[in-house]
């Protein structure tokens, strides 16, 4: 039984007065006693303690509510807060003249051109977070292997741009073609970080929301792969990711963050800029967005590093003995915290400083006191502690959430209101009075002209910084891509696939396997092979890669798995080759993007091959494929299962008949769909070349089926190898050309993919009604299609030379190829459709358009009309619009082939 404390009343029975004032005393004396134990054995101590006290009272039953949240203050406390490295007041002046330049470099984009747009608000919020960064911590090329990687927050390209002005990079005439790429003076600056525009400057893309977070994410993870692998030599480089709070709402912003702590990526450090503003208003005007982070991370078991109020707010806390002013905290709302931004002073002493005891604290300070009350962002102290304490944090990843302003100095028409995202013009008194705020020798008439502020390379503040770039390893953002060319397989190593399946029945994704396979083994390129699966690696046949090459795990293999001892045992390993990110899309197209762009971020050019259902690549994840090519990508996208009707009896959300729609429009993205090993090989043999060798920045998308076939060696018809190659990259070439003489009626069958079975049993059955018809495999519509668009330009802008011929028009021109032209694919029927217009006669296409069906591959290819007997029927059809055969014959074909002509269209069902 639980004694009573001596000297004190037993509580039963105590009126409520005195069980308040009980309870008051009890509580000041527990305050007072901790406060010893921090003044007497430090921070730490106290921290043991609470801990103690806290396993002991649950322990006893005491309804204690589990918070993930700590008080809303400083994570950091100021007396543990580190001495500031830098010149303060040198780096205050480059600041402000970056803030100067970025505002100018907006207004002038807009008043040379009204609306075309820029944004002024959120570099205003996150310079002092950029530039605490930029003196201290973000390490150039010139570190080697601890090279630091930094997406920046899209939005804030202009403050990026403005001190890159101020360290010499380019001059006035550059800034002036800020969002003006295609002027004739010179290369522009691109609206936000794009790596395709600006290739020696920006490394990431970062303004399509959301895809900046998960891509740094799988960036870090890679690093730590390329080092267990022994790829890359250890180091000590950080990925930085800057983000917007509003930017958080997107799934993929926070799909991986549970990843990055079970990977232990204590080399990534996220900055969260918390303006508590989206792009329209507030994100949590009701709430504190910042503590919804502090829970969501610290549950997902990151280190949280909280940056709320700045040193000012300090003195206030040193007053505050009993706490009030963090209780007050606590029922700050976002809403209530902006206006105090938007309006000053005079409203925070109306309304937060709204008790007794809150009053007396600030009974001496006068409203321009109140005014220097700041937010944590804001002082370099604070960001420069956060960020020293997140680069020495072992075992997880880190994210720092810094309190800023949006519009933070730019007067009232923007600070912290709801406009500020989309000011993009200041009067002349507002620019006046911000070059007043801002401490810049302009003059009046020099603001007005929007004059630069550039104090020249000599200027102590421009030396100061240049020396810290230096310091640190160059310039940053730079993208250097220097990159040891690996010597590659051609030739006979691939030649075993040019001879075919010898009877065996296969599918191309077992033959896509088989080619990794291979170049995994490769002594000279094999250990720089990535293959990369989502999940289901057995379903593409990938399980027997298992054993061999690992799958790569930051921890090993910890336990004895329940497979041990057969041959396809699961291996898990520190240096495992094969990354299994399980049933994560997104998570593994990043990861694929991390080794794609490896050979630019760490001169080390891995060959990722990223093997997933086809259709949940595309559709799925086309924003980080558009993302991937911006960055100048290179690799391989294995979309496999592929085509509407090979993955029988999986239905309508698995069938694929549009990803080669969809990655048409990805202009560096080279799309394939072959139907045989050899062709697979003869792409992936050009690709690796290529971009590898030769230094082409693209990436290939190939799709595989799952149907299994014997397949064909290359045709020895008198043609080269070579020639055939040729074709096969080149989009088509002709696979099987009809010996029959003397057949009147003539064809061309176009087939793709699945397709070719179809295709060339409909070449047989049309013998039947008298018609020769050659068969051509279409590896790539896209490639055919954008060569005869270059061939159409060609011709229209030279009118009076000599007409050029695009390929597939010389192809299938009627001397070299006569007869109608029939196309059938395991697509949708517009791919093939794009010809028309470019053949000196009309392509009937034939493809899947519509939802799939849960059935058989027969019953699917009769369903959408792309089996072979409905080949057959375009093929008759196409012959009678020419004036070849009388109508009758094509009916009675209809009748003898059993097709009901009265059944709905498939794309209506």
């Amino acid at each position: 039984m639980t004694k009573q404390p001596p000297n004190r009343p037993p509580r039963a029975g105590l009126p409520p007065k005195d069980l308040d004032s009980l309870n008051s005393v009890e509580t000041q004396e527990w305050m007072d006693s901790l406060a010893y134990v921090f003044a007497d054995a430090g921070s730490n101590r106290a921290a043991e303690l609470l801990t103690d006290l806290d396993h002991y009272a649950y322990f006893r039953g005491a309804p204690i509510e589990f918070k993930q949240n700590t008080p809303y203050i400083n994570t950091i406390h100021v007396a543990d807060q580190p001495e500031y490295p830098g010149d303060e007041a040198l780096e205050l002046k480059f600041r402000n003249a970056i803030r100067w330049n970025s505002v100018i470099m907006v207004l002038r984009a807009n008043k040379a051109s009204d609306g075309i747009g820029g944004h002024l608000a959120t570099y205003a919020s996150a310079a002092e977070l950029l530039e605490v960064g930029f003196n201290h911590f973000f390490r150039g090329a010139g570190a080697g292997q601890d090279r630091d990687l930094v997406f920046f927050q899209g939005h804030a390209s202009p403050g990026v741009y403005a001190r890159s002005f101020l360290e010499g990079r380019w001059g006035e005439d550059r800034m002036n073609r800020f969002r003006r790429e295609l002027s004739p003076d010179g290369p522009g600056l691109s609206s936000y970080p794009h790596p395709w525009l600006m290739p020696d400057y920006w490394e990431f893309p970062t303004v399509s929301m959301g895809l900046g977070p998960i891509q740094a994410i799988y960036q870090a993870r890679y690093i730590k792969y390329l080092e267990n692998r022994s790829l890359k030599p250890k180091g000590d480089a950080k990925v930085w990711a800057f983000l917007g709070d509003g930017e958080m709402d997107e799934p993929q912003s926070i799909g991986a963050i549970r990843f990055a702590s079970y990977e232990n990526l204590d080399n990534l450090i996220f900055v969260l800029n918390a303006n508590l503003q989206r792009l329209d208003g507030p994100v949590r005007a009701n709430s504190k967005v910042i503590q919804e982070f502090e829970a969501l991370f610290r549950g997902a078991g990151w280190n949280v590093i909280k940056v709320i109020w700045d040193g000012k707010w300090d003195e206030l806390l040193e007053r505050d003995y009993n706490g009030e002013i963090v209780k007050r905290f606590e029922l700050l709302v976002d809403g209530e915290s902006q206006r105090y931004a938007a309006f000053g002073g005079k409203e925070l002493r109306a309304k937060f400083f709204n008790t007794p005891e809150l009053k007396r604290l600030i009974e001496d300070w006068s409203d321009a006191d109140l005014e220097l009350l700041n937010r944590g962002g804001h002082d370099v102290h604070k960001v420069y502690a956060a960020y020293a304490a997140a680069i020495k944090h072992k075992g997880s990843p880190t994210i720092i959430i810094p309190r800023t302003i949006k519009g933070y100095g730019l007067g009232e028409s923007a600070q912290a209101r709801n406009v500020a995202h989309n000011v993009k013009k200041m009067d002349t008194n507002s620019l006046k009075e911000l070059r007043t705020v801002l401490d810049l020798p302009l003059t009046d008439e020099q603001v007005e002209a929007l004059d630069y502020y550039n104090p020249g390379p000599d200027s102590p503040e421009v030396r100061y910084a240049l020396e810290r770039r230096a310091a640190l390893g160059g310039f940053v953002p730079a993208r250097h891509v220097e990159y040891p060319h690996p010597t590659v397989p051609t030739g006979e190593f691939y030649e075993e696939f040019a001879g075919g399946s010898k009877g065996r029945p296969v599918s191309t994704t077992m033959a896509a396997v088989s080619i990794m396979s291979k170049l995994l083994r490769d002594k000279e390129i094999g250990k720089l092979i990535v293959p990369i699966v989502p999940d289901e690696a057995r379903t593409f046949g990938m399980d027997a890669l298992v054993p061999r090459i690992g799958i790569y795990s930051p921890r090993g293999q910890t336990y004895t798995p329940v497979d041990s001892g057969s041959l396809m045992v699961y291996k898990e390993a520190i240096d495992g080759q094969m990354l299994e990110e399980g049933l994560t899309e997104d998570g593994a197209m990043s990861s694929w993007i991390a080794a794609a762009t490896s050979y630019a971020n760490h001169g080390v050019p891995t060959i990722p091959f990223y093997v997933f259902y086809s259709m949940f690549g595309m559709q799925r994840i086309g924003d980080l494929v558009w993302a991937a090519a911006d960055q100048k990508a290179r690799g391989f996208l294995i979309g496999a299962t592929a085509g509407r009707t090979t993955l029988n009896g999986e239905g309508l959300q698995h069938q694929d008949g549009n990803s080669h729609l969809q990655g048409y429009v990805v202009p560096n993205l080279k799309t394939y769909d072959p139907a045989f090993a050899y062709e697979l090989a003869v792409i992936i043999e050009a690709g690796i070349q290529r971009m590898y060798v030769d230094g082409i920045d693209e990436f290939y998308y190939i799709t595989v089926d799952n149907e299994n076939e014997i397949q064909p060696a290359m045709p020895d018809d008198g043609r080269t190898h070579q020639e055939i190659h040729d074709g096969i990259l080149k989009g088509m070439y002709l696979f099987q050309r009809n010996a029959s003489k003397k057949a009147k009626l003539r064809a061309q069958i176009l087939a793709s993919g699945p397709a070719m079975d179809a295709a060339q049993k409909a070449v047989e059955m049309l013998a039947d009604y008298g018609v020769a018809a050659d068969l051509w495999s279409v590896t790539s519509y896209k490639e055919l299609h954008q060569d005869a668009l270059l061939t159409q330009r060609h011709n229209m802008l030279h009118p009076t030379a000599e007409p050029k011929v695009s390929y597939v028009a010389g192809q299938l021109s009627t001397d070299n190829a006569p007869g109608v032209l029939i196309s059938v694919s395991d697509y949708v029927k517009l791919g093939a459709d794009g010809l028309n217009g470019h053949l000196d006669r009309k392509i009937w296409t034939l493809g899947t358009d519509g939802f799939g069906r849960s059935e058989g591959r027969a019953e699917l290819r009769d369903f959408f009309e792309v089996d072979a007997k409905h080949v057959v029927l375009a093929t008759l059809y196409a012959l009678q619009r020419d004036g070849k055969i009388k109508g009758d014959v094509v009916a009675k074909a209809i009748a003898d082939l059993g097709i009901d002509p009265d059944r709905d269209a498939p794309v209506l069902r």
